[in-house]
């Protein structure tokens, strides 16, 4: 279990990392275009170029978000049960969240396929997109293994007595 941990920390750090660079990029982007505006030349594929990098932003960000606690939750009800229901709970919890985010992460695996193969490029600067879709799939797959981590924590402080 540690070295799985270690893994998935480094993965999912490296993969925050890719994501910040990602947002700095972004910012760069749309602040030469708010400035090529005002000069009258924008910047060409500004918007799509954004839509990518939001995407991959997204999907690398979310691992290491998890590994921090960083996202949102709703824990009126769980705080007031038993710490043992409560790891029942958070096991279950885990667990159906990794099987929805390997899906997710498989489907998009194969639609990035489907795109690769048909040749689709985006409209504005016809690049190939696929590579950033393997990508969000790839940072789906670590979030997967992030909350197999935390099913694993969970359902070890479920069966201890």
């Amino acid at each position: 279990m540690n070295r799985l941990e270690r893994f998935v920390y480094f993965v999912s750090r490296w993969l925050n990392w890719v994501g910040a660079a990602a947002l700095i990029i972004m910012l760069i982007l749309v602040c030469g275009n708010i400035l090529g505006r005002v000069f009258s030349q924008p910047i060409k594929g500004v918007f799509e170029v954004v839509g990518f990098l939001g995407g991959a932003l997204s999907a690398c960000a979310m691992g290491f978000t998890q590994l921090r606690r960083g996202h949102i939750s709703v824990e009126i009800v769980i705080v007031r049960v038993r710490p043992r229901i409560r790891a029942i709970i958070e096991s279950i919890t885990s667990i159906i969240s990794v099987v929805l985010f390997a899906l997710i992460a498989w489907q998009h695996a194969e639609f990035a396929t489907a795109t690769w193969k048909a040749g689709e490029v985006s409209e504005t600067l016809k690049i190939p997109f696929f590579h950033l879709m393997y990508g969000v799939a790839f940072g789906c797959a670590v979030f997967c293994l992030v909350l197999l981590v935390d099913f694993l924590k969970a359902f070890s402080k479920a069966v201890k007595k």
